[in-house]
């Protein structure tokens, strides 16, 4: 894994705009000796978001990712796409809550193959719940990982953009690892689930739920009509990831985990102090 930090580049306007706008309300004098300037996390993402569209090239096609990161992403495309600078790009969109934010920030969009879906998907560029040292991820909090993993496995390169407090040393350490099943015998499949974890500590799986009114609780339901478990691990998980991710998907009743491994081909991580570090995937 390469990796290189470096200051935002003079293109990205955004870090720039971002430090001036932290800064503006302090005064000459701080203009000419500024402070250190703390960026908030919207800021972080916003800016590894930027940087991920500089990769954008006219006429391609592109997988568009779902979450609060790529939602910035989305926003800076239709920025260059309203303004002539990307013609002939379009994009696939992850997600329902994609499909209308792409919709409404003006670019067009293409289903997943057959004859109107594009011949090849160039790029994808969404975010991460977590990364880890080798660039696998835990994606799929949102609930979109199924469309996600089919768009972005599709793709020649998948751009994931985070920040620091993304990076992780093992998956599962900082909360849910999602997997979706049907509905259909779901508490069967959940039990089915908990046997491959089977005497770990600290490990726990639950169906995800959502208020449906002041008194009842329903489980929280995918874009395509299904139901996500929620796997916990006190300390991450250990050991060989393919073969976990193996056995879950042997299981009848599941049918995606959001365990993406091997498949982000670079990593853009925007760090506290403003500078990015661009970790790029072993060949």
């Amino acid at each position: 894994m390469g990796s290189a930090a470096t200051s935002p580049p003079p293109s990205m306007k955004l870090a720039q705009e971002d430090l001036k706008r932290v800064a503006a309300h302090m005064g000459d004098a701080a203009a000419a000796s500024p402070p250190p300037v703390k960026l908030t996390q919207e800021d972080l993402k916003r800016v590894a978001a930027h940087r991920a569209v500089e990769f954008v090239e006219p006429g391609m096609a592109l997988g568009l990712g779902t979450g609060s990161t790529a939602a910035h992403a989305l926003d800076r495309l239709g920025d260059l796409i309203r303004a002539g600078a990307l013609p002939g790009v379009a994009g696939v969109p992850t997600s329902l809550k994609t499909e209308l934010h792409a919709t409404r920030v003006g670019i067009p969009l293409l289903p997943l193959g057959g004859d109107r879906g594009p011949a090849r998907i160039h790029l994808s560029i969404d975010g991460a719940d977590e990364v880890d040292p080798d660039l696998n991820l835990v994606k799929g909090r949102g609930g979109s990982l199924l469309r996600e993993k089919m768009i972005e496995g599709a793709g020649e390169k998948f751009v994931v953009i985070v920040d620091e407090s993304k990076l992780v040393p093992r998956l599962g350490c900082s909360g849910a690892v999602p997997v979706e099943v049907i509905p259909f015998g779901a508490a069967h499949t959940l039990g089915l689930i908990r046997k491959v974890f089977d005497g770990l500590p600290g490990f726990h799986a639950r169906l995800r739920m959502v208020k449906k009114d002041a008194d009842e609780d329903t489980p929280f339901m995918t874009d395509n009509g299904n139901y996500i478990v929620e796997m916990f691990f006190e300390d991450g998980i250990r050991g060989d990831l393919q073969n976990i991710s193996d056995q879950l998907l042997r299981i009848t009743g599941v049918v995606e985990h959001g365990m993406f491994l091997s498949m982000a081909t670079t990593v853009i991580v925007a760090n506290k102090d403003g500078t990015i570090t661009v970790m790029d995937k072993k060949n």
